[in-house]
């Protein structure tokens, strides 16, 4: 191995360690997206006949079946962020993608015992991926330099490309091998190779990398100054739950969520059922707005950095100009979704207006780093609990309003509730929220006695 590592660094001394975690960040993104949502499209093959085994579940079975990957998400969102602080986001990543392959590759067995089975799969699936991004942001926190964090927050929208692969995939690949392989078995595979790849680029922090250069790692630690240590402490929740800038944030990234889980479970069925695309199509088009996304991020987040590298703004005055773009613009198009019905104008306004939400990298992705370096992922996770709330209540918002009558007037509601919840929260973001660096987050050093002192 040490032959490895050392013929490794000097072939690819001219490419930064970092580059490495920001590319890996984009993989396991990539890898949670993927088993995140591919029941929204296996689902609609599951029903219906000529794609493999059938099942008789209703639209409010359905929407539980894809809610459910957001209950297990709850509990071990905040749990995971200790774990990932405690024990190196390296390493809790790893244990949950090996999770995952076993939990993705049993799935159809699981779907053969019925309605119950199947949920308690997607269940524990959730379970299984709430450490994931806590993970993901503790290594943004102890490896992006300041004046490129944009970049490596724009990296988490390796989900998009997850979501757009699986969705195009599962789409053709069910009408082709049926929905066992297509959703199940080949996401399993991709998922246990992907964790091989992260097990050997990933080192949780500069100073544990096997191939960083000396430059290098001076350069990120000189970069990050003393907002961050490697001192493992238990996080300062009280302070968390009491401080206005956190809790403005967290109902912001509530917002963003809805928006997004909205898009992300119900896209298929508005495009299959209400618009009338066939499977194939659905697949193509409903990646399009998350294709949009991560293509917007990566603009918004380069112009981030560079409004920080030349000090054109406030860290707290960009945070709150950028919701602009990714909460009030996105909730405008969902307005103006309610009056049309041509089918590609719909596809249009669903693309714009999850792709002006890639604008996220510089408003609530990114401000869990701004407040508290030290405790990113412990925000993170706090917030994504709360958040992943949204991913079970829209599936059941558009069940109840087309349960019955499955319309698009019924769709309307949906959309203007979608439109309050991106508008509504940026509103309360720009009066109370902050890009300040929080008491809070430094290391509190024991005081010496008077003896001590004498």
């Amino acid at each position: 191995m040490v032959e490895i590592n050392a013929f490794c660094a000097k072939v690819f001394r001219k490419v930064p360690a970092r580059l490495n975690i920001g590319l890996m960040l984009f993989l396991g993104c990539f890898i949670t997206y993927m088993i995140r949502v591919n029941m929204s499209i296996n689902i609609l093959a599951m029903v219906v006949p000529d794609y493999g085994a059938r099942y008789p579940w209703n639209a409010k079975q359905e929407g539980l079946l894809l809610g459910a990957y957001f209950w297990g998400y709850l509990f071990t969102s905040i749990p995971g962020a200790y774990l990932a602080e405690r024990f190196g986001p390296r390493i809790v990543t790893a244990i949950v993608f090996i999770g995952l392959t076993v939990i993705t590759a049993l799935s159809p067995l699981a779907a053969t015992g019925g309605f119950a089975t199947m949920y308690a799969a997607r269940f524990i699936t959730g379970i299984l991926s709430g450490p994931l991004y806590p993970c993901f942001h503790n290594l943004i926190s102890r490896w992006a330099p300041p004046d490129e964090k944009g970049k490596y927050v724009a990296s988490l929208q390796g989900g998009t490309l997850g979501t757009i692969f699986t969705w195009q995939m599962i789409g053709f690949l069910v009408e082709v091998v049926g929905w066992p392989w297509g959703g199940f078995y080949i996401p399993a595979i991709i998922t246990i190779v992907g964790t091989v790849i992260w097990l050997y680029l990933t080192a949780d922090r500069p100073d544990t990398h096997p191939r960083i250069t000396s430059e290098e790692r001076t350069y990120i630690e000189n970069s990050l100054g003393d907002t961050v240590t490697n001192e493992k402490r238990v996080p300062p929740y009280l302070k968390v739950f009491r401080s206005v800038p956190f809790l403005s944030l967290m109902v912001l990234h509530y917002g963003n969520l809805w928006g997004l889980y909205f898009l992300l479970t119900a896209t298929p069925k508005f495009m299959s059922e209400i618009l009338g695309f066939n499977m194939g199509s659905t697949g193509v088009l409903s990646s399009l707005p998350h294709l949009a996304r991560m293509l917007f991020s990566f603009v918004f987040g380069t112009i981030g950095d560079f409004i920080k590298r030349h000090e054109w703004m406030r860290i707290t005055v960009m945070r709150k100009s950028f919701c602009l773009f990714s909460h009030i613009i996105p909730g405008l198009f969902l307005i103006g979704l309610c009056f049309v019905h041509e089918p590609y104008t719909c596809v249009a306004l669903i693309s714009l207006s999850l792709g002006f939400n890639g604008a996220s990298v510089l408003t609530n992705l990114a401000n869990s780093q701004d407040l508290a370096p030290n405790f990113a992922g412990t925000l993170y996770g706090i917030m994504n609990a709360i958040g992943t709330t949204t991913g079970f209540l829209t599936p059941l918002l558009v069940a109840h309003f087309t349960q019955y009558e499955n319309t698009f007037e019924n769709w309307r509601y949906v959309f203007m509730i979608g439109a309050g919840a991106y508008i509504g929260p940026a509103l309360l973001f720009f009066f109370f929220g902050s890009g300040q660096v929080q008491p809070w987050n430094a290391l509190e050093k024991p005081t010496k006695s008077e003896e001590d002192s004498k």
